[in-house]
C-alpha cells in the first residue's frame, strides 16, 4: 500500500508540473482557449421610455440669444460712415419711382435676411398703387409679421434726414411699431474678465 501511495503521489507531482509548463508556455493563448469554451450572456436591448425619447431633429428656437442679451460683438466700423455699422440687424427702406422695398440686413451678411416689397404679387394685388402711403404701410405690416416669425424683434433704422418727416416714412414706421418691432437696439454690454492679481511679497 505504501508503494501505491508513493506512485500516486509522484504521478500527481508529474501532472502538476506538466500543467504548469503548459500554462507558462501557452500564456495568454490558454486563457483565450479557456474563455472560448464559455458563451457570453445575451445582452438585453435598452427600453426607451416615452419621457426619455430624443427627437432626431433639433430646432433651435432662440439662435440669437447673445444678441438679445446685448453680449454679442458689434462691428463699430469707421466713425465717419453713415449709417453707422454698429448694429445686429439694420432696416433699409427704399422707395423707388414704381415700388417700395424694405430689407433687413444682419451685421455679417451683405445679403438681406428678410425683405418685403410691392414687387411681390401677394402684396401687389391688394394695393391700388405700389408707391403710395398705403403701400408703405402694407410693406411695414408684412415685414413686421415676417420679422416676428424669424425671431427678430429689435433692429436699427436710420432714415435719411430730409425724408424722415414724409408721410410715407411715418406710416411705415407706425406700421412697424404697431406690429411689435422696436426700432432701436440696446447698447452692447461689456463683461470685464476678472483677473486674479498675483500675490505680492510678504
Amino acid at each position: 500500500m505504501a508503494v501505491l501511495g508513493d506512485i500516486s503521489r509522484s504521478v500527481r507531482l508529474l501532472l502538476g508540473q506538466m500543467h504548469r509548463c503548459r500554462t507558462t508556455t501557452a500564456g495568454s493563448k490558454s486563457i483565450l482557449l479557456a474563455r472560448g469554451f464559455g458563451q457570453a450572456a445575451p445582452q438585453s436591448k435598452p427600453v426607451v421610455d416615452d419621457n426619455e425619447a430624443v427627437s432626431p431633429t433639433f430646432v433651435n428656437r432662440n439662435p440669437r440669444n447673445l444678441e438679445q442679451m446685448a453680449l454679442a460683438m458689434k462691428d463699430r466700423g469707421w466713425g465717419t460712415t453713415w449709417p453707422h455699422r454698429e448694429f445686429y440687424h439694420r432696416l433699409v427702406f427704399t422707395r423707388s419711382q414704381h415700388h417700395v422695398t424694405a430689407e433687413v440686413f444682419a451685421c455679417d451678411s451683405p445679403t438681406p435676411v428678410l425683405s418685403c416689397s410691392t414687387k411681390e404679387w401677394a402684396v401687389k394685388r391688394e394695393l391700388a398703387s405700389t408707391r403710395c402711403v398705403a403701400a408703405c404701410q402694407a410693406v411695414g405690416e408684412v415685414l413686421a409679421e415676417r420679422c416676428h416669425r424669424a425671431g427678430i424683434t429689435r433692429m436699427v433704422y436710420r432714415a435719411i434726414p430730409w425724408q424722415f418727416r414724409s408721410d410715407a416714412i411715418q406710416s411705415f414706421r407706425t406700421a412697424l411699431k404697431d406690429g411689435g418691432l422696436v426700432l432701436s437696439e440696446p447698447r452692447r454690454q461689456y463683461i470685464a474678465a476678472r483677473v486674479k492679481a498675483p500675490p505680492g511679497p510678504m
